[in-house]
Parts: structure tokens; C-alpha cells; sequence
């Protein structure tokens, strides 16, 4: 445990006869950025509000560098939080706002003011010290929200969606100075989201969360390139991974999709080869979808027709057929796309995931 900076064991939660969490374990290494990720009502707010020490826990235990916390209180935790809603004092100033915790707690006048001026200059907010909560922006409350949290000088930060209410230019310039902010402390911190770009730009590694259970936790590359059932395949990504139904064929090196056969070489099962007949899922990222000439250098092509067509600016989303599926593929901006057009794409399954059709696991 001397590594780790926060361990839940064991950890469930229910309200009444709802269980929410169930079993859960979890260990977060010291300096890490941890991000819990899933859709609305899959528990990862209510993990993050266990750790904090906002709802009591059912069974299991927490602990937070070393210490059981179980049962101690949130200020007694050695945590700092942030939250969707800014929740700052409006009558206050900022400057206030910042050390009004510190002040309630006794702490020396000297050390609230050395702390309050390392966290506005950290979050560069040194000019809205004398401003209150209404003549502040978004994105600038969202930051002295953050900056209350910092100044307690603490081991993890823990944060519940902080960006949701915030518009894309703004989330996607805080976004950027969090990442700093960890960088720069190297503290443990815990960010709960349901934005898989959030995720994947934050995260040291993913916790992808689904009725209160932990699907996949690894790193953002690994999660993307190998999901390891189809909620997470189908999760993260976007577009969303293509998927064709099949079955297994010629002793596991094909899968037949309709009335085609895709060659599976090079792809690397993860046990056993299944059988000859078993239904699978064949799993294609839009952007591994390769177009007319390189087409031809994959392993699987075919002749599709363009049904429909989305300039993203960067690059362009097509929409087509394969057989009786729907199939998105991405490429560059420069490439000439229009609806009716026939074009000849590729692939190659080594690059894609094959999921056994009844349990939804990787194969």
C-alpha cells in the first residue's frame, strides 16, 4: 500500500434495496490522475462522494495515504474538492472565497495569505482577488472553485464533473490548465466525468464505470485500442466503433459477415480460438477504415456507395454499408466525398477487436 494513495476494498453502497456499488476495488497510485467515466447513473459520483466522506458507505473501507477513512469526516480526510457547481459565497470576494475555510479552521493569518497567493498564482487569478462571484466569468468562478480546494495544501483533489457547465471553449481551455495544475503539483486526483475527451486528454489511466461496477482500468491508449467488452468498445470513440455481426469460420481465421469473409490474420486472440460457427462482433475504429488505393493494400475491401456525408472541418465522416450493417469511416478533409459516390474501402481486423456476441467480452 505504500505506493498507493487512495485504496477502497471491498466497497459497496446501497439505498434501501438499490445497490449502487457493489464489491468494489481500487487502488490509485500517489501522483496519479484517475479518471472515473461512464454514462449518467452508473455510480461514479456517488464513488467519488464515498471517498470524499459525503455518504456513508455500506460495507468495505477507504483509505487515503495509508489511513483508514472510513468513517472520519470529509475535513478530516486530507482531500480537497471540486464541484459541478461553482458553490461560492457571492457576498464574498474572491480573496475571501479562497481563505474562508482556512479562517473558519484558525489557521495563522501569515499562512492563509502565503496559501491564497501561491493558489491565485498557480490558477493566474491574482487580478480577481477583489472581485465578488457575479462579476466573474464561468470559467473564471470555475477557477476560484478549484483555487478554494488548492489552498488546503492537500494529498488528493477530488473533482465531480467541473466543466459541465461550462461552453466548449471554456471546458476545452480548462481542461488544458488542470492537466498543468497536475503536472505542476503532482498530486493525486480523482475527476469524475461523462465526457470521453475529458477522459482520454486527463487521464494516467481510465476507470470505466457500468452499474456501479468498473468495466475496464488501464491507460487511455490501451482502453481505445483494446476495449475489453462492447460497452466500452461502444463508449469510447467518436464517432463509435463500427460493428458487424458474424460467426467464426475456416478454424478462426475468418469471419463471415453476411455473405463475405473477413480474413481475422493477425489478429491476436486472447485464449483460446473460438470455434467454427460461434456468433461474434467484429469491432472497426471509423479511422482505420482506409480509402481507394490503400484500400487495395488491406487485407479485407469491398465497393461501398456513399449514403451520406459530414465535413468536420479537420477531416470528414462518411456514412455507408457494408453488407446489412451501417459503417462510418473518417478521413482527411481533402479527400472528395458526396453522397451516391462509389468508393472502395479497407481494413485490416488486426488493427480492429472481436467480441463473442453472447457474453459481450473480448475474444
Amino acid at each position: 500500500m505504500q505506493n498507493n494513495s487512495v485504496v477502497i476494498n471491498d466497497l459497496s453502497l446501497s439505498f434501501g434495496n438499490v445497490k449502487v456499488l457493489e464489491h468494489l476495488d481500487l487502488e490509485i497510485n500517489r501522483g496519479e490522475f484517475l479518471v472515473l467515466l461512464g454514462p449518467s447513473g452508473c455510480g461514479k459520483s456517488t464513488l467519488l462522494n464515498c471517498v470524499a466522506g459525503l455518504l456513508d458507505v455500506t460495507d468495505g473501507q477507504i483509505f487515503i495515504e495509508g489511513k483508514n477513512v472510513t468513517w472520519e469526516q470529509p475535513k478530516d480526510r486530507g482531500i480537497g474538492m471540486v464541484f459541478q457547481s461553482y458553490a461560492l459565497y457571492p457576498q464574498m470576494t474572491v480573496e475571501r472565497n479562497l481563505s474562508f475555510g482556512l479562517r473558519v479552521s484558525g489557521m495563522k493569518k501569515d499562512d492563509i495569505e502565503r496559501r491564497v497567493k501561491r493558489a491565485s498564482e498557480i490558477l493566474q487569478i491574482e487580478p480577481l482577488l477583489k472581485r465578488k462571484p457575479a462579476a466573474l466569468s464561468g470559467g473564471q468562478r470555475q477557477r476560484v472553485a478549484i483555487g478554494r480546494a488548492l489552498v488546503r495544501d492537500v494529498d488528493v483533489f477530488l473533482f465531480d464533473e467541473p466543466l459541465s457547465n461550462l461552453d466548449a471553449k471554456l471546458r476545452s481551455d480548462l481542461r488544458v490548465e488542470i492537466k498543468r495544475l497536475h503536472q505542476r503539483l503532482k498530486n493525486t486526483m480523482i475527476y469524475v466525468t461523462h465526457d470521453q475527451i475529458e477522459a482520454m486528454t486527463l487521464a494516467d489511466r481510465i476507470a470505466i464505470m457500468k452499474d456501479g461496477i468498473i468495466q475496464q482500468l488501464d491507460t487511455p491508449h490501451h482502453i481505445y485500442n483494446k476495449p475489453v467488452n462492447l460497452f466500452v468498445a461502444g463508449f469510447i470513440g467518436s464517432p463509435t466503433m463500427n460493428f458487424l455481426n458474424g460467426t467464426i469460420e475456416n478454424g478462426g481465421k475468418a469471419i463471415k459477415v453476411d455473405q463475405d469473409m473477413i480474413s481475422v490474420h493477425g489478429y491476436e486472440f486472447g485464449g483460446a480460438v473460438p470455434a467454427n460457427g460461434t456468433k461474434v462482433v467484429l469491432g472497426i475504429r471509423p479511422e482505420h477504415i482506409a480509402l481507394e488505393d490503400q484500400a487495395k493494400a488491406m487485407p479485407t475491401s469491398a465497393e461501398i456507395e456513399i449514403d451520406l456525408v459530414e465535413p468536420m472541418g479537420s477531416d470528414t465522416l462518411g456514412w455507408t454499408r457494408f453488407g446489412s450493417h451501417s459503417l462510418i469511416f473518417r478521413c482527411a478533409s481533402e479527400v472528395e466525398l458526396m453522397p451516391g459516390k462509389k468508393m472502395l474501402i479497407g481494413f485490416d481486423t488486426a488493427r480492429g477487436s472481436i467480441f463473442d456476441e453472447a457474453t459481450g467480452s473480448r475474444l
